[in-house]
């Protein structure tokens, strides 16, 4: 969130007493000229179609940099082949290649936009974690002795990467790079499998699912002081967790409940679990949430069982992001899943359907204010 800018009068002279104290009080304009003006309004609402490659049919987003200038995702071929891409304003959407193979995809980008993390096929087909930047292209990040890895969040910085790799037994862990130490496994809940999903701002929180002793889907926190942390479920025994606030304190994802019904879930340190409801069907999932926990994005079927792209905050609850931003959309264009959300909370990624164009596409929307 933007913090209003404080003005400080360090000399009132004179001439003016009675202005300058009434402008320290108010925050409105200082005295003696140097002070700026009130906070200007908020932005325009806006959404932007980001098109695809010439050859490809399909594109989605999955991650976006702090300031909304540069989203990331993948776009497909009629071959079912994926090319991991990096779209900015000025150059549209540039392929990042492979590593030898065909297929490639990225799913979330540093703070500044110039780490670009994913995964991508080598000549032998088999893919492996990446760590994309202009200067270096991708650097294939390994395995945990087994042949196939992916990359599924990073740091802030840029410097923490966290996916699931294959072990020398062909099992799928969790884990935790940096260039120091090279890929770390996080281990299980006493299951065979585990993958991360995201990773706290400062790459020291990371959350994804592992399976239990008993054999179920659990969501977990990991930190290098705790371990793993089994979050819980809704009322029955899957969860899974996909995106953590900047300070790893909220975490949201997706858990079924009594009923067998996925929801979409809110999780912190003080609360526990909590559904955070759907568009008036019966399922949600939540995918991004903002760098202070306070808002999130996901999918969600309405009363008629169509998928929408939603947003959620304790203030206003779930909203279908089709209904909030409606003059935005040409007929027959749909908003069908956020994946992510700028750490202000003004930017939103996802997948929709673009009428003008007919064909499955990213999106990006400027909400116009935190």
């Amino acid at each position: 969130m933007r913090e209003s800018e404080r003005h400080f009068v360090r000399a009132i002279t004179s001439a003016v007493p009675l202005l300058c104290a009434i402008a320290v009080i108010g925050m409105l304009s200082g005295c003696g000229g140097g002070a700026s003006g009130p906070t200007p309004p908020p932005e325009q609402p806006s959404l932007r179609w980001l098109g695809t490659l010439p050859g490809y049919n399909k594109s989605e987003a999955f991650g976006i940099s702090a300031d909304g200038s540069v989203v990331v995702g993948r776009v497909e071929n009629a071959l079912g082949e994926w090319r991991a891409f990096r779209w900015t304003a000025s150059g549209g959407i540039q392929d990042l290649g492979a590593m030898g193979g065909n297929s490639s995809a990225a799913y979330a980008v540093s703070a500044d936009g110039r780490v670009v993390i994913g995964w991508a096929d080598n000549a032998e087909g088999q893919g492996r974690a990446f760590r994309w930047t202009s200067s270096g292209g991708m650097q294939d990040l390994g395995t945990l002795g087994g042949v196939r890895s992916s990359a599924s969040s990073v740091s802030a910085d840029g410097n923490v990467v966290v996916g699931q790799a294959e072990d020398s037994l062909g099992q799928i862990r969790a884990f935790r790079w940096t260039a120091s130490g090279g890929m770390q496994s996080l281990g299980t809940l006493g299951g065979f499998e585990s993958e991360s999903h995201s990773v706290s701002a400062d790459g020291n929180v990371v959350v994804g699912y592992s399976n239990s002793s008993a054999g179920s889907r659990r969501a977990f926190r990991w930190t290098a002081s705790g371990g793993m942390q089994d979050l819980g479920t809704l009322g029955s025994s899957w969860s899974e967790a996909f995106s953590v606030s900047a300070d790893g304190r909220v975490i949201v994802g997706y858990s079924e409940n009594a009923a067998g019904q996925l929801r979409a879930f809110r999780w912190t340190t003080g609360l526990g679990m909590q559904d955070i409801g759907t568009l008036g069907g019966d399922w949600s999932e939540a995918y991004g949430v903002s760098a202070d926990g306070r808002v999130v994005v996901g999918t969600a079927s309405n009363a008629s069982g169509e998928e929408r792209a939603f947003r959620w905050t304790a203030a206003r609850g779930m909203e279908d992001l089709n209904a909030t931003y409606e003059r935005l959309l040409t007929p027959g264009s749909v908003l069908r899943v956020a994946r992510a959300i700028s750490p202000s909370g003004r930017y939103i990624v996802g997948i929709g359907w673009n009428a003008a164009t007919g064909r499955s596409e990213a999106f990006l929307l400027d909400t116009g204010s935190p």
